[in-house]
């Protein structure tokens, strides 16, 4: 039997390029693993209730889904005060796979709609935070 260099390279690169294919995945799974999750609050003093959740909360809400968001907590008068001023009428808190997820949900278009719909209706304060780790 005669060896076959070219067979043989090809053979060498083959398992050279599923090598890499392998590794890169494997990282990118180990690097899931390990980002915290993150989160929106957003605390939201409604104005015009009508206005608000006819208007301005059922598109919200859609793209609340549609950007992977899932709600944590939240609703109408559901807060305690713990310390300080009360909360505004209207607390929600939303999770999200990372804070990468939640920059691209709101530059996708929730920036814009609250701005030029939600507005009309409520004054808000919204911010992300990320998540730690469990260990």
């Amino acid at each position: 039997m005669k060896f076959d260099r070219k067979k043989f390279d090809r053979k060498v690169m083959l398992t050279a390029i599923v090598s890499v294919v392998l590794g890169a995945g494997a990282v990118e799974l180990l690097h899931a693993q390990t980002t915290p999750p993150a989160f929106t609050v957003a605390m939201i003093n409604v104005k015009d209730e009508e206005g608000y959740k006819k208007d301005f909360l059922p598109e919200a809400q859609r793209m609340i889904k549609e950007g992977g968001g899932k709600y944590i907590a939240g609703g109408w008068n559901k807060t305690t005060t713990m310390d300080g001023p009360p909360p505004p009428n209207r607390v929600v808190i939303l999770q999200f796979e990372s804070a990468g997820a939640i920059k691209k949900w709101w530059a996708s278009g929730l920036e814009k709609l609250q701005k030029e719909v939600g507005h009309k209706y409520a004054d808000f304060q919204t911010f992300a935070v990320e998540g730690v780790e469990q260990k």
